[in-house]
Formats: structure tokens, C-alpha cells, sequence
């Protein structure tokens, strides 16, 4: 819970007053039932009205000021828990924004989503509860047995007898509970992940009319995880009945006990109610002490994997300039002699998204080395899986490389700001995102973009054509993922967000592979002939849209086994010459 704390304790003061104003509540509340034994027992005797009156009426203020100091002090808990977890989820989410690429795959973005979801609500169920039914299930439980010993110390025993025996089944099984709901949260993580994957896939798994099996999976996934909180939920709830239990026989021997002693004269019949009043009180703090435990199960097991998110450490820190590599090489762009292997990123790699790329795969790049220069441009081809998209991934510091260097101005990007260094970039990822927002904020995102640079941007990337035609235009609605538009014209607004705010390095990642020849020709003179400072960096599978560029590599898992211009690639590299005879159907 030191987690947890580290956001309550600015809200310290707030929560000693709102438990001091429940302890009161809950100690008004024990007086009531001692009141009554007093009317019964002392005021109906005199056979007097007016004192009858006077007690009834103590008896209604004492349950106005209860209702006045709970619904107070429940305000308070409740708007607690509302502002810590809104700062908890606002550090989770500026965490998931900065983790390395390596840590997202790692944690994976599914587990991550279900964090900022259930774990989060669980946290907040039991910053709540521990303020209200955390003060409230002790003291109705601890005040009930001590009253009851001041009113009948020999039928109090039988309370004081049971009292540890309940305690120590709740706080047990409790205990017990915790890894079973850590469990649980972690069959979260798949509900999510295979959720995630049907709702932004639907339209595949409606075209091969796979929704039978896409069921089964999610119903395997949930069983399994329905099993889990069951078990937990079994578990946890034992001590109920128990409880119960226990206290049906105290409450049988203190009707049978105390029967005895009303008839020899020794208590009176006002006790016995008050006893069984405040029977029914320690039964609810006893079921109280078991939710405070449940919750604080599920917010435990919560509680750290938000903490294993919010406090990862920093793995790719920026370092200082004297710690960086140097390199003799002009150019923008350097890659030297660059190996990356993706370590140990098993399956989450596999649910990573698109703009890092991970994968599976240990070895991904091998050696390779090129040179871009200012304004200059680079083609990368290759088989699916080749390593095109890590070395984007590596230019923009999602990872470091495992051995050689990236530098950009002959600087080491590993002594970069990260936020200044992927500036410098416009960016088109494969399968990048457009978001349910205007075309004009999917377009700005937030930059220092005017009306002007926002229409030459759409017509760079081919798009003010369609974007006009709305009636409301640049301001019409994009659905989620752009499920409005067609494949090429999510491209299109993806490529004007990457040439908006006019960067210094702009990369295409297969991004006119939804698009007709002839736009996709339009597109690239466009781009050559009014982003003539612009690095460029294309990443494709159509020969035609790399063609014309200064240099092109071919990757071949992850080795560079050509490199030169397109006439030199079809002079000296086998793999080029044959992508370029299947696609155009010619030899040159």
C-alpha cells in the first residue's frame, strides 16, 4: 500500500476528518441501542408519558446526527477516491506515453489497457471503502463488545469468546485471496488483448465468417478467467456463513441464557434487546471487516501491476554528450555497422502496435550500415518481417541498437531529447492510427499548424480533393480508426499529418500501398519537388515508389544484400531485379 499512500497523503487532512466524522457517526450509533435499554427499562416503569416522549425523541436525534456524520464522511471518501485515481490514472497513462519500446512489449498493451480500466476501479473501490467501512466494521464490532460487557458482563463473554475466532477466519482467508485475484487481473489481460484484436479486425473475421471461432476463443479466455474469480470469490466469501454461523449461536444462547436470568431477577428484558441489537451490529462489522479485506485483495493485486507500470525505470536515458559515439562520416543520416535483436520479447511483442513493431524474432538487424544526406532520400525493400520498420524504430529511439550507432547531424541520437529528436520527424507508420476526432485535429495534432500550412499539407498528400467535397470539410468527423474513409484516403490524411508541421526527416512506412499508381506517382513529385530540404525515408513494397529515389537497400532477414540506386540494384542484386520482373512484368 506505500503505493497507494504516496498519492493519499496530500488529501491526509481530508481523510482524518472524514474518519473522525464517521468514528462519530459510528459511536452515535452504538449509543442508540443503550438508549432504548434505558427507555425500556427505566422510563416505561414510571408509567409517565412526557419522559417516554422526551427519550423517543433523544432516540430520533441520535439517528438524525448518524445519518448527518455518515453521509458527510461517505462525500468525503467519495471524492478522495475520485481525485487520487484521477491522478493515478493520469501517471499511468503519461507512463504508458514514455515507456521504451522495449517495455511495452514487455508489459504488453493489453495488459496495460486493463490496468488503466479494472485495476484502476478496484484501487478506487478500496480507497473508499477504507475510509468508510474501514472505520465503520471495527468500531461497531469493538464498541458492540465493550458496551455489551458494561450492560451484562456474563452474556458479553459469549461475544468476547467468538469475536477472535470470526477475526481470525476473516483475516486468513483474506490473505489467502490476494495472489487469487492477481490472477484474475491477469485473465484480464487476454479479455482484453482478443477484444482488442476482434473489434479493430472485424471486418477480416467477418470476411473469412470466422465469428464461430473468434467465440470460442473469447469464451475459452473468459471461462478461464471466470473460473479464476469464482475460486477467488468462493474463497473470499467463506467467512460469511461462517460468520453467520457463529454468531446464530450466540444469538440463540443469549436469547436461552438471558431468558434465564430475566426470569431470576438478575438483568432486565431492555437488555436482552439491546444485546440482540447490538448482536446484529458486530455481525455487520464482522461482514464489514470481510468486504474491507476483499476489496483491499483486488486493490492489492491492482495496486502493483499500476505500480509496475508508473515506475518502470528509465531504459533508454538520454546520455550526456560526452558519453556518446562519434563518427567521422558526413551525411544527415548515419547508420553505422547497426545489430539489433528484439531480447526476449515472446508474445507481447506480437501485440504490439505498429509504431514499434516488435516481433518475435531474436535476430532482426545484421551490420547495416548506410549513409543519407541532407534532403537526400533512401528506399528500403524487402521480404515482409526483413527488419524495414526497426530500422525506423531505431532512427527514432524506440530502441538502442545492440551494437553500432545511429547519429543524426553526427550527433549519437542516444544523446538526444527524445521529444526534440522525434520533432524532427513526420512519420507514417504501417497500420498507423486516425483518429475519432475532425480531419483538421487528426491532421494538426495539436502542433503550431495554421488554416494555410493545413490545406497545402492535404493537397501535398493528395487529399484536398476528397477533404472539399464534405460539406463541412477539413471539419468533418473521422470515425473510430477512420472506418469513414477508404483505405487510400486514410493514407493520404496520414501523410498530410506527417508533412503538416514541415519536418526535417519525413518517413513513409508502406504508405501508399492503398493507393492508385498514378496518385501514388502525383504524390511523390509532389513530395519531391516541395519538400526539397526533407530527408527522405520510404519504406515500400512497389519498386515504382522507391524507383527515382538517391539510394535503395534491400533487407534480407535483416542483412542489407543490395544497396545503390535502381540501376545498380538491377545490375548487381538478384532479390531486386526479381521483385522488379514480378511487379512490372519486364526486365530492364
Amino acid at each position: 500500500m506505500k503505493f497507494l499512500w504516496k498519492y493519499l497523503k496530500k488529501y491526509q487532512w481530508m481523510i482524518l476528518i472524514g474518519m473522525g466524522l464517521k468514528l462519530a457517526g459510528t459511536l452515535t450509533e452504538l449509543l442508540i441501542p443503550y438508549v432504548m435499554e434505558h427507555l425500556l427499562d427505566h422510563v416505561v416503569p414510571q408509567k409517565e408519558t412526557a419522559p417516554v416522549l422526551l427519550w423517543g425523541g433523544a432516540m430520533i436525534l441520535l439517528a438524525c446526527v448518524v445519518r448527518f456524520l455518515n453521509v458527510t464522511a461517505n462525500k468525503k471518501a467519495v471524492w478522495i477516491a475520485k481525485e487520487s485515481i484521477f491522478t493515478i490514472r493520469r501517471d499511468l497513462f503519461h507512463s504508458a506515453l514514455n515507456l521504451s519500446g522495449g517495455q511495452t512489449d514487455e508489459i504488453g498493451l493489453p495488459s496495460l489497457i486493463s490496468r488503466m480500466t479494472s485495476d484502476t476501479y478496484n484501487v478506487q473501490n478500496f480507497i473508499r471503502a477504507a475510509q468508510t467501512l474501514g472505520i465503520r466494521a471495527p468500531i461497531m464490532l469493538i464498541g458492540g463488545i465493550v458496551i455489551t460487557l458494561t450492560m451484562d458482563t456474563g452474556l458479553a463473554l459469549i461475544l468476547c469468546i467468538m469475536a477472535p475466532i470470526m477475526i481470525g477466519l476473516v483475516v486468513f482467508i483474506s490473505f489467502k485471496g490476494i495472489p487469487l485475484y492477481d490472477m484474475v487481473q491477469r485473465g484480464m489481460d487476454d479479455i482484453v488483448r482478443i477484444m482488442r484484436e476482434n473489434i479493430s479486425g472485424i471486418r477480416v473475421v467477418k470476411a473469412l465468417s470466422k465469428e464461430p471461432f473468434e467465440m470460442r476463443r473469447f469464451g475459452e479466455a473468459n471461462d478461464t478467467t471466470s473460473r479464476r474469480d469464482i475460486k477467488a470469490s468462493i474463497i473470499m466469501a467463506l467467512p460469511g456463513p461462517v460468520v453467520t454461523l457463529f454468531l446464530n449461536i450466540g444469538l440463540t444462547l443469549i436469547v436461552f441464557i438471558g431468558a434465564k436470568r430475566v426470569n431470576a431477577g438478575v438483568t432486565q428484558p431492555g437488555v436482552i434487546l439491546a444485546f440482540l441489537t447490538y448482536f446484529n451490529m458486530i455481525l455487520m462489522g464482522v461482514m464489514g471487516l470481510n468486504r474491507v479485506f476483499l476489496m483491499l485483495s483486488k486493490a492489492n493485486a491492482s495496486a502493483a501491476r499500476i505500480a509496475e507500470a508508473t515506475e518502470q525505470q528509465e531504459d533508454l536515458a538520454v546520455l550526456p554528450a560526452e558519453k556518446g559515439a562519434a563518427t567521422e562520416r558526413e551525411g544527415h543520416i548515419v547508420f553505422d555497422h547497426v545489430t539489433f535483436s528484439y531480447a526476449g520479447n515472446g508474445e507481447n511483442a506480437a501485440q504490439n502496435s505498429a509504431a514499434f513493431a516488435g516481433s518475435s524474432r531474436q535476430q532482426c538487424l545484421k551490420d547495416v550500415d548506410f549513409t543519407i544526406r541532407k534532403g537526400g532520400s533512401l528506399g528500403i525493400i524487402g521480404a515482409t518481417g526483413s527488419g524495414k520498420t526497426t530500422i525506423i524504430n531505431l532512427l527514432m529511439r524506440f530502441y538502442d541498437p545492440g551494437e553500432g550507432h545511429v547519429f543524426i547531424d553526427g550527433q549519437d541520437v542516444r544523446t538526444m531529447d527524445r521529444d526534440a529528436l522525434r520533432r524532427r520527424f513526420g512519420t507514417v507508420f504501417q497500420n498507423d492510427t486516425i483518429f475519432a476526432s475532425s480531419i483538421r485535429e487528426n491532421v494538426v495534432f495539436g502542433r503550431n499548424v495554421d488554416e494555410e500550412r493545413l490545406q497545402e499539407a492535404l493537397g501535398d498528400a493528395m487529399a484536398a480533393d476528397f477533404v472539399n467535397r464534405y460539406e463541412d470539410g477539413a471539419d468533418h468527423m473521422a470515425a473510430i480508426h477512420g472506418g469513414n474513409f477508404s483505405g487510400g484516403q486514410k493514407q493520404r490524411l496520414l501523410i498530410a499529418r506527417a508533412v503538416a508541421a514541415k519536418p526535417d526527416i519525413l518517413i513513409l512506412d508502406d504508405s501508399s500501398s492503398a493507393l492508385d499508381y498514378r496518385t501514388d506517382a502525383e504524390l511523390r513529385k509532389a513530395i519531391s519537388s516541395r519538400y526539397t530540404g526533407t530527408t527522405l525515408i520510404v519504406i515500400a513494397q512497389r519498386v515504382s515508389s522507391i524507383m527515382n529515389l538517391d539510394e535503395i537497400i534491400v533487407l534480407d532477414e535483416g542483412e542489407m544484400i543490395g544497396k545503390g540506386t535502381h540501376e545498380e540494384l538491377m545490375r548487381e542484386c538478384p532479390v531486386y531485379r526479381e521483385i522488379q520482373q514480378t511487379q512490372m512484368g519486364e526486365v530492364e
